[in-house]
């Protein structure tokens, strides 16, 4: 599914402003909004799966997506306009997702994702009422935070405490989730969002000027996105397609301690690498990791390849009878794709990192702003991949030559 129209709608959601009408101290970016969305469903859901709630992850991970690709296709519409048309014209409202449904024919020739994505639009959840709830409530609680950071420019508003008032209604009136408890009352769990949430004020190539400028969170968004088309064209099984987004969506959640640090200061020796790599690894220990409870730990070493079993964070890998098996380059699209085993695609997830890193650049230099960085990054880029074809089933070079 994944081509150049479809990369090129999904970067349109790094140009796309929130809280347009308001007072903003910093830009608010929508695909960086629903970057903190799925971070926060993730937390949401592993802490109700600790307390014995059985969770559909796929269909979590599905909405996330199908929600996002909604705001893209909506963004000139404010969403207490469209609760309104879904509420008192919910016709309108039908013939309206069919329209958000038909702007993605043309890169996504898939009916089996156009019917699924227009389920979801529908609000028809049948038996995942409750993930609907996590999404829901990971996406106001997103808002609230967004919020937090205009409500003092724009206090002179008469209407800003009623936007408050909605947005916490909202959060009231949805299931009692442990995750938004603690979160609310500033628990260790809201220090470590606190310290994620870092990765959206931290800008992608910083040495260049660049349209539209990316954060490391947007960027992870992205890559998380591209993963997860990828995967559904590769037929994964349902553990695998979880594990490849949530992995693709942290997979630089160390620089939210370290920063983000561009790779010619990163390889400007040959050990460097290896030792900022150590050092990521041991500050995550030292200020993140004692933030989240211990399986919340787990499961993200796992999804970030953050363990010793591994040799780099990179590497395919499953879990076997407990025993985590770094597959290295060997392909999951056989044997290894078994709900089971907890696949999760590492050579992907950096084939995808690298196509974020050239959407970026080579999108600023379509918009007519480069540079020699912006030049010498699209041509390392297309170097890495000029004598491979598939990459673990996908046609990267196929991709490339789009461009």
């Amino acid at each position: 599914m994944l081509n150049r129209q479809l990369a090129n709608k999904l970067f349109d959601s790094f140009s796309i402003h929130r809280w347009s009408d308001r007072v903003k101290p910093i830009d608010l970016i929508l695909i960086d909004k629903h970057a903190h969305k799925a971070v926060l469903t993730f937390i949401i859901a592993s802490i109700e799966e600790d307390r014995g709630k059985k969770i559909d992850w796929l269909y979590i991970v599905n909405g996330i997506v199908f929600s996002f690709l909604r705001s893209i296709a909506l963004s000139d519409i404010k969403s207490p306009v469209i609760k309104r048309i879904k509420n008192e014209n919910p016709e309108q409202f039908k013939e309206l997702n069919q329209w958000v449904v038909k702007q993605y024919e043309p890169c996504i020739e898939n009916p089996e994702f156009q019917s699924e994505l227009e389920t979801f639009l529908n609000d028809n959840p049948t038996n995942n009422e409750y993930e609907l709830s996590i999404l829901t409530a990971a996406d106001r609680y997103s808002s609230l935070r967004e919020f937090e950071i205009i409500k003092p420019a724009n206090e002179s508003f008469p209407e800003i405490d009623v936007i408050e008032s909605r947005i916490k209604n909202d959060i009231s009136k949805l299931p009692s989730f442990e995750a938004i408890h603690q979160l609310t009352a500033k628990t260790k769990l809201f220090n470590a969002l606190c310290i994620i949430e870092q990765l959206r004020y931290q800008k992608r190539w910083g040495r260049t000027p660049r349209i539209p400028l990316t954060s490391v969170l947007g960027h992870s968004m992205y890559v998380a996105m591209l993963m997860y088309f990828i995967s559904r064209d590769l037929n994964v099984c349902k553990k695998r397609l979880v594990n490849n987004f949530y992995a693709a969506l942290f997979h630089d959640l160390p620089e939210s301690v370290t920063r983000d640090i561009i790779s010619p200061v990163k390889h400007a020796t040959t050990e460097l690498p290896g030792i900022i790599k150590d050092i990521e690894q041991k500050v995550c220990e030292e200020e993140l990791y004692p933030l989240f409870p211990s399986y919340i730990t787990k499961r993200l070493k796992y999804l970030i390849g953050d363990l010793p079993e591994l040799e780099d964070e990179f590497s395919n890998r499953i879990i076997s009878n407990g025993t985590i098996i770094d597959l290295h380059d060997e392909p999951l699209n056989s044997m290894y794709n078994i709900n089971e085993l907890n696949p999760v695609d590492g050579k992907l997830i950096k084939v995808c990192d690298h196509i974020a890193a050239f959407m970026e650049v080579v999108k600023s230099q379509e918009y007519g702003i480069t540079s020699q960085y912006i030049r010498d990054g699209i041509s390392e880029l297309r170097n890495i991949y000029k004598n491979d074809t598939m990459v673990q089933g996908f046609n990267v070079r196929k991709f490339f030559d789009e461009f």
